[in-house]
């Protein structure tokens, strides 16, 4: 005998995943130890070089000005965390 079980969820319970967004650079170590520990909690995040990409270089000084360091971890469009366990990169933003 098979039983199912259905369950309503309201609409307003449910919520979206969060976007991420990663900013960082190809040389910096503490970018890549971030990215890993993000694979590795199996978060989904898009991740921009600073350094290749003037948009996105453009768009982490909007997003936390006065901050030329990554990485820059980004969640929903807000600065969830800037460099990775108290280490950063400085990057010239110019």
């Amino acid at each position: 005998m098979e039983v199912w079980l259905l369950f309503v969820v309201p609409a307003n319970v449910i919520r979206q995943r969060a976007v991420l967004e990663l900013f960082g650079t190809r040389t910096c170590p503490y970018t890549a130890e971030l990215r890993s520990e993000l694979e590795w909690r199996g978060e989904e995040f898009v991740e921009y070089d600073v350094d290749a990409d003037a948009a996105a270089r453009e768009r982490m000084r909007t997003l936390a000005p006065g901050t030329p360091a990554v990485p820059v971890l980004v969640e929903d469009g807000r600065v969830r965390q800037i460099g990775y366990r108290g280490r950063s990169c400085y990057v010239t933003l110019a």
